[in-house]
């Protein structure tokens, strides 16, 4: 074998790997489409946090875009068209990966296994603080929840936590 084919085959090899990390990586990481559907970001984050579709099933996206007129506790209904649009892009990037292969009790995020395990530390009165209201204002904690970020390093303490209820940020 020549030194050419030798580094061509290197070159190859170390292509494909780099293409399987980003792949791998991609899929970890999937929580929010590169571009989020403007109809979406409207409709439902003119209420709360437009949460990366990734953080459910389709299933779950289905079930509750299908009852919108009960939505947790309020009438959210859309239009026909606009129900139909906003819940097709959900479903289309709803989450795909092990974390979410299961819908979790009732289609909430906050009652998911893997938001449970995550959060298994976090005081209950902290969900009652007045800076965080509950366990689903994501943003409270995770100051780029808005973009899909939700990794550890942008965890901040929400406004006016007290010292006492601190304990979870160090572990």
């Amino acid at each position: 074998m020549t030194s050419h084919n030798l580094h061509l085959r290197a070159a190859c090899a170390a292509a494909i790997a780099f293409g399987l990390l980003t792949l791998a990586h991609a899929d970890s990481a999937s929580l929010s489409p590169r571009t989020v559907l403007p109809a979406y970001q409207q409709e439902c984050g003119s209420c709360h946090l437009a949460y990366p579709p990734g953080l459910l099933p389709a299933s779950a996206w289905r079930r509750i875009m299908s009852g919108l007129d009960a939505h947790y506790g309020s009438d959210a209904s859309l239009d026909a068209a606009m129900a139909q649009q906003i819940g097709a892009w959900l479903e289309a990037h709803g989450g795909t990966y092990k974390r979410v292969s299961s819908a979790p009790p009732q289609d909430r995020i906050t009652r998911s296994a893997w938001f449970e395990r995550k959060h298994r530390r976090i005081e209950p009165a902290v969900w009652t603080h007045a800076s965080v209201k509950s366990a689903a204002n994501c943003a409270a904690c995770h100051g780029r929840a808005d973009q899909g970020d939700y990794e550890d390093d942008s965890l901040r303490y929400p406004t006016g936590l007290d010292a006492r209820l601190r304990g979870a940020w160090n572990h």
